[in-house]
């Protein structure tokens, strides 16, 4: 029968995968074009999202289109107010670094996409013990999208200095449903070699020997 039959992938394809997987990037605002997306590819991202997997199968995601340019500046204002709060967090030398960081593309890209956990009413399978197993499952789905964006030379950038609540209430979304992700799509001119906070020297990327334990930790 049709659903038995299983699909192999050859070592060219393998190679693919783990080339996108590499080069994905969160794109900033100032590296977006004005150019719209185009629906094709927009529907393409979606049905990457549609393809994550889910706990229990209960495929707990809504997604918010939002291309109103009234609605990306309201949502901006949120970030600008929680940037504020943030930048007061860090030591002076990062403080500085900070600073001079470009962090969302609200109103620079040509598109954005809210993303939120639905739950559900009734006990889910295999997330009775592990509660917050259902928006680890929309992480999932956020992450197909990113990564078939990058397939497509597609950036995106995921802001997460808002305030949920607000958002949602500019969303008028229902109240149960939680933002998980504030996505940012557009044509970019550039893709960098490394993940900007590398190059700009935020922090180091670690090693796979520094976070990997055998067994059991110590």
């Amino acid at each position: 029968m049709e659903n038995e039959i299983q699909r192999f992938f050859n070592e060219e394809e393998q190679q693919i995968l783990e080339e996108i997987l590499l080069h994905r990037r969160d794109v900033r605002g100032n590296h977006f074009k004005k150019d719209p997306v185009v629906e094709e590819d927009v529907d393409r991202i979606l049905q990457a999202a549609l393809a994550a997997p889910s706990v229990g199968f209960s495929q707990p995601w809504e997604f918010v289109i939002i291309y109103d340019e009234k609605t990306k500046e309201a949502i901006r204002g949120s970030f600008q107010e929680e940037n504020e709060k943030a930048i007061a967090q860090f030591s002076d030398e990062k403080r500085q670094k900070y600073i001079r960081l470009k962090l969302e593309g609200i109103t620079e890209s040509p598109l954005n996409i809210a993303v939120f956990y639905k739950p559900k009413k009734e006990p889910v399978l295999g997330q009775t013990s592990m509660p917050n197993m259902g928006k680890y499952s929309v992480v999932c789905a956020i992450q197909n999208m990113w990564l078939m964006a990058r397939s497509l030379n597609i950036g995106m950038g995921w802001v997460s200095i808002l305030d949920p609540e607000k958002v949602k209430g500019i969303l008028n979304a229902p109240k149960e449903n939680q933002l998980i992700g504030y996505l940012c799509f557009g044509y970019t001119d550039k893709f960098y070699n490394k993940p900007e906070l590398e190059i700009k020297k935020w922090d180091y990327k670690k090693l796979q020997h520094e976070v990997v334990i055998q067994e059991k930790y110590k």
